[in-house]
Formats: structure tokens, C-alpha cells, sequence
């Protein structure tokens, strides 16, 4: 009989989990355990992956996601060991961390849980690595943030228990599910994970039912995992709102009752409100605060301009109606940043050029429909140009001030790459640098690295034990950490060390993957040799879907004349009603069904529009549908449309 049973729930994070896979059996070198993962129906092909890589594995693949404690119950129920260990799949043990654990339970024999000091992907200390049960107090004083504000208060902060020593063992109410770790003994006796509870709250149900059941849970800090938090939900997200306080009424409504237990669900209700409310601000404010700093910007700017060219060219102050600035300027202004939007002037990567490009667009626009305009809105087509000059110069000198302020450089067209260096072998940051390579990262490699101390100064930038002083010396950005030569206990102590202002990658070993993640409130980076495809990325499916729209009211004025040339012009009436509504596009791939593509709407046209051979085998139609998914752009579609017009209709 195995002495730990190791329990995986996994859901689309292959990357992640072949990472935690690789650290688990490193650690499970020191202690007999069994290793079980549970996959809740991912289409990320980690099943096979798991199948491949990690053939040891006992495999339970689900056909559905029935949810995360019915999942980990699937495996409990079959597992034999004295202890039972609940894992995240994006987490990193050490290669002591089992034995470790297992040690200390053996030496508290009333230890029914156990959990463990976290750190994130930047090295931070997550303080849900220790937690108190979540009291009606508990609960007012994590929802309305004074539990952040006094975080190492025993009044405020009970819920992370902030005024315990993280480098410290402690007795603790509640454990982390990403690293639950319980005796088979206590499970036995309190039951296993409610299974009402879908995503969060089972672990904070369990620990209870811990405690109520005469055992005690701990906190070791003996050990450190990784744990690469966002990767289920992300947490500033309406969905991780309603879901985790949810689970909170549920645990509300399970063990508190009377009236303290009324009171409890309706302030947790009340929360769910507000809490979502403020979520919804938030992330509005987050895309709306740079639009909004324009236009006021812009807004301003117009208005010394008005005041400008009445005095100079019109000798009157007065001369502009009340109206130009309420209605005409704001009519301006929407136009001039819906084309900057369109251009792609507020997507992460945008550039000068973009910004440029679309204010020219918008500026067309207006001139286009300024003669249409009835006297009374045409006060002035000159400032409409000197509005136009101004915003750009307006617009470009924001972005380099803040590009300057939250980069430390003015060249907002210069891809900002970060300074990286790769801490392994030669041989084996080689193949990562080739991995890099491969899939163009946007990294400036400075250097290696040793693991030891070093040989060769040609080769290598110093050894490990130089690591924090290369980082200050070469403004490193970004260390890659090589798994195969470097344990991972050593990894998170460098990341705890230099943690905060750095980024932290690992590359498993064997793994065609480099991992990390720099924030709990999105998913983690990474750079694998997997495909990327440009018809994924935001401002391609928004400028496909804004030529479908165009094409379509253009064609509409054309109606008539199009219609003639047409081979089917009745399937092209029905065609242009379906794109117009958004039920399919101009072009889409050959084969309504691309399981291996990007999902997109099925297409009127198909890459192998214009070809001569129309008897094209299965792999040629893939390669075609490949190419025009990897390298999408606007233009591919034009000329698709430009070969195939007369096919309108089919």
C-alpha cells in the first residue's frame, strides 16, 4: 500500500500540468506514492499528453466536467494510502515536498490536514496559504477590504491570518485546495469533498468538517510550491465573483444556522451585489480610461482652436454657436477614436502608425460626410483639419508619455523586449534559446547562466550563486530557469529571493514548453513551438468582422450591378442577410469543421478560391485552411473576395 495518493484535477492547462507532473515524480522519488489525474473533459489534448509522457499515471478521463470535487472524490474513492494529497495542475512542488509533509504528519499524529507556504509566479508569498474559517466578521472584513488595508491585524485580517509568520509552523482552520494534503484516516470519518460546491468553497467545507471531526489542520513552511494562480478563473472576472461567493452561501447555509445564519446568507448575497457591481466599474474603467483621457484631451484642444480661428479669422469670439462644442466637437470626437479603435490604436501592441492611421481614417470620414451635412452643422471644414493635426500630435504625445512612464522609454513603435537571461547548462539553454527562437519571443537573451560554479567565462555570464548581482548589473527582466539542471527548490528560493519587479519562467525538463505567470488575475505566459494563430488574436477577428459589415453595406448600395454578374443571385441575397447578421463570414475556411483551427463562422468563399485544381486532396485543403488561420490578415481577405466575386452566391 502506497503512503501518499497524489490527486490532479485537470481542466485545459496542459502546459501547466505537464510542468506539475514532472515535479511531482521528482518528489515522489523519496516517498511510495501513486500519482492520479483526473481530466474534466480538457480539449487541450492533455489526456494524450499525460498518456505519452507519463504512462505511470493512473488516468481518469472524464467525458464531461462534472466539477472539481466530484473529480477529486473519483480518485479518492479508489485510492489506498495513509495520506491523500489534493494538487493543483498549475503548481510546483520540491523535491523534498512529500517527504517533508509526510514526515510532519507522522509526527502530529491529530493532524487530519496539512497545508503549505505558497509563493506566486513572481516569487510573492500568497497569503490564502494560511486561512481562518469565514465568520460573519471574517466575511464582512475580507468583502469590504479592510482584511487588505491592516493586513497584518489579528482583528481585521482573520481571514489570511496576516499576523501569523509565514516562515513559521502554525495550527490553522482552513487549507488551500491548490495543496490540500489529509490523512485517508480523517476522510474516512468526516466524508469527502461536498460535492454541491463546484469550484471553490469545498476546501474551506472540508477543513471544517476537519476540525468538527477532532483533528486539526496545520501549516507547514518547511516546504514551498509554486502555485500559478489565475489559470481556472481569472479573478477579476464577474464569473469568479458569482461563483465564489456562491459557494460561500452554500458553506453558509450547510453549517450555520438561526438567525446569525440568515444574517450571514444576506450579507453575502448583499456582497455578491456589490462586489459585481464594482467589478463591472472596474473593468469598464479599464477600457474606457484611455478613450476617455483622449477625447477630453482632444475635447480641450477644440476648444482653443474654436476660440482660436473665431478671433483670427473670423474677428469674433462669438462667431461659433453653443452648439459646435455640444454636438458637433463630440460627433468629431466619436468619429476620430472610433477610428483610431478600428485601427487598432487601443490594442496592446499599438503603435504610433495605428494611432496615425485611424485619425487619418476618421478625418475622411468626416469630410466625406460634412457635405452632406445641412448648413446649420457645417460651421467649419478648416477646423475639422487643424482638430485633426492637433489630436494627432495630442494622441501620440500621450502614448509617449506613457509608454515613457510605464517603460522608461519614449519609442512607442519599438516592441519593448525584455532583457532575459537562462539559468542551465550550455547545452540545455541552447535548445531553449532555439525554442525562443522558434516561436520569435520577444526577449533580448543577455546570457547564461551555470547551475554551478563556471567553467568557461566565454560561455557563461557568471554562476548561479551571481545571480541577483547579474540581474542589476545587465537590467534583467526575465530569468528562464532550466528544470533539468537546476532542483526546484533552488528555483523558488532565487524566486523568492529576487521576487517582485522580475519575471520567472521554467522549463521543464524534456518539454517543448517554457511557463510562468505574472499575475493571479489572468492566465499564465507562455512560450511553447505550438502553433500561433493570427486569426485567434483580437484585432483580426474584429477587422474580419468589421470587412464582412463593410463589404455587406457597400454591396447593398451596389446591389444591383453585383447581382447581374452573379452565377447564384438569390444564394447572394441570402448570403449577404446571414453575414450581415453575423451567421457567417465572406471567408472562411474550405470545410465547415476544423477541430484542429481556430473556431471561426463559416464562410461564404474558401482560401482555395482562384486555384485551377479543384480537385484538391484532404492534406492540400488542411495546408490551405493552416496558412490562412496562422498568417490571417485583412488584406488575404480582399483578395479572396477580389478572385471569387462572382461566387457570392454560392
Amino acid at each position: 500500500m502506497p503512503t501518499l495518493s497524489v490527486i490532479i484535477v485537470n481542466y485545459n492547462v496542459r502546459y501547466f500540468l505537464e510542468q506539475a507532473l514532472t515535479s511531482v515524480f521528482k518528489a515522489a522519488e523519496k516517498v511510495d506514492t501513486e500519482v492520479w489525474v483526473v481530466d474534466n473533459n480538457s480539449v487541450d489534448d492533455s489526456v494524450d499528453m499525460v498518456r505519452e509522457r507519463f504512462p505511470q499515471v493512473k488516468l481518469i478521463a472524464n467525458t464531461d466536467n462534472p466539477g472539481f470535487a466530484i473529480a477529486n472524490n473519483q480518485a479518492i474513492r479508489q485510492s489506498t494510502s495513509k495520506y491523500v494529497l489534493l494538487l493543483n495542475p498549475d503548481t510546483v512542488v520540491e523535491e523534498d515536498t512529500f517527504e517533508k509533509c509526510v514526515a510532519f504528519m507522522d509526527a502530529h499524529p491529530d493532524a487530519g490536514g496539512l497545508g503549505v507556504r505558497m509563493i506566486d509566479g513572481q516569487g510573492l508569498f500568497l497569503p490564502e496559504s494560511k486561512r481562518g474559517f469565514p465568520s460573519l466578521w471574517v466575511a464582512f472584513t475580507k468583502t469590504t477590504g479592510l482584511s487588505s488595508l491592516f493586513k497584518k491585524s489579528k482583528r481585521f485580517n482573520q481571514y489570511h491570518l496576516g499576523y501569523l509568520d509565514e516562515f513559521k509552523n502554525h495550527e490553522v482552520d482552513v487549507l488551500s485546495g491548490a495543496f490540500m494534503m489529509m490523512r485517508k484516516e480523517a476522510l474516512d470519518k468526516v466524508g469527502l469533498l461536498d460535492e454541491t460546491f463546484f469550484m471553490y468553497g469545498e476546501d474551506i467545507d472540508l477543513s471544517y468538517r476537519i476540525v468538527q471531526g477532532g483533528f486539526k489542520n496545520y501549516y507547514c513552511s518547511d516546504t514551498t510550491i509554486i502555485h500559478y494562480k489565475g489559470e481556472s478563473t481569472k479573478k477579476g472576472s464577474l464569473n469568479y465573483v458569482k461563483t465564489f461567493y456562491q459557494a460561500m452561501i452554500i458553506f453558509a447555509q450547510k453549517h450555520f444556522t438561526g438567525a446569525s445564519g440568515k444574517l450571514y446568507v444576506r450579507f453575502l448575497r448583499l456582497a455578491i451585489y456589490l462586489r459585481a457591481a464594482l467589478t463591472l466599474l472596474i473593468n469598464f474603467f479599464k477600457r474606457v480610461w484611455l478613450p476617455l483621457l483622449d477625447a477630453i484631451v482632444i475635447f480641450g484642444g477644440m476648444y482653443f482652436l474654436k476660440n482660436f480661428w473665431a478671433t483670427t479669422y473670423h474677428n469674433s469670439l462669438e462667431y461659433y454657436t453653443p452648439t459646435f462644442m455640444t454636438l458637433n466637437v463630440p460627433l468629431y470626437i466619436a468619429i476620430w477614436l472610433i477610428g483610431v479603435y478600428f485601427s487598432g490604436g487601443y490594442d496592446r501592441d499599438k503603435t504610433l502608425y495605428k494611432i496615425i492611421r485611424g485619425l487619418a481614417i476618421g478625418t475622411v470620414v468626416l469630410a466625406a460626410v460634412y457635405g452632406f451635412l445641412n448648413a446649420d452643422y457645417r460651421p467649419s471644414r478648416m477646423l475639422i483639419l487643424l482638430g485633426a493635426v492637433f489630436s494627432v500630435a495630442a494622441l501620440c504625445t500621450i502614448r509617449v508619455v506613457l509608454n515613457l512612464i510605464q517603460h522608461g522609454s519614449p519609442l512607442v513603435d519599438t516592441k519593448q523586449q525584455s532583457n532575459v537571461v537562462i539559468v542551465g547548462d550550455q547545452h540545455e539553454a541552447n535548445r531553449v534559446q532555439d525554442l525562443l527562437y522558434r516561436v520569435e519571443a520577444p526577449l533580448n537573451v543577455i546570457g547564461v547562466v551555470a547551475p554551478s560554479d563556471v567553467t568557461d567565462r566565454k560561455i557563461y555570464l557568471g554562476s548561479l550563486q551571481q545571480l541577483d548581482e547579474i540581474v542589476n548589473i545587465y537590467r534583467i527582466n526575465e530569468v528562464i530557469f532550466c528544470a533539468r539542471d537546476i532542483t526546484s527548490q533552488n528555483i523558488m528560493q532565487w524566486m523568492t529571493r529576487l521576487g517582485g519587479s522580475i519575471d520567472f519562467k521554467i522549463v521543464p525538463e524534456d518539454s517543448i514548453s517554457i511557463i510562468g505567470s505574472n499575475s493571479k488575475n489572468s492566465a499564465g505566459d507562455l512560450y511553447t513551438i505550438d502553433i500561433r494563430y493570427a486569426i485567434r488574436e483580437v484585432q483580426h477577428k474584429r477587422n474580419k468582422r468589421l470587412l464582412d459589415v463593410v463589404f455587406c453595406l457597400s454591396a447593398l448600395f451596389f446591389i444591383f450591378p453585383i447581382i447581374l454578374f452573379q452565377k447564384n443571385p438569390l444564394g447572394f441575397l441570402q448570403n449577404l442577410l446571414l453575414v450581415l447578421v453575423g451567421k457567417k463570414s465572406w471567408v472562411g475556411y474550405h470545410q465547415e469543421k476544423q477541430l484542429e483551427l481556430p473556431n471561426i463562422k463559416s464562410g461564404v468563399l474558401s482560401p482555395d478560391v482562384g486555384l485551377q485544381n479543384k480537385s484538391m486532396n484532404i492534406e492540400t485543403i488542411k495546408r490551405l485552411n493552416f496558412h490562412y488561420a496562422k498568417d490571417y490578415s485583412i488584406e488575404r481577405d480582399l483578395e479572396i473576395i477580389r478572385k471569387g466575386w462572382r461566387l457570392l452566391g454560392s
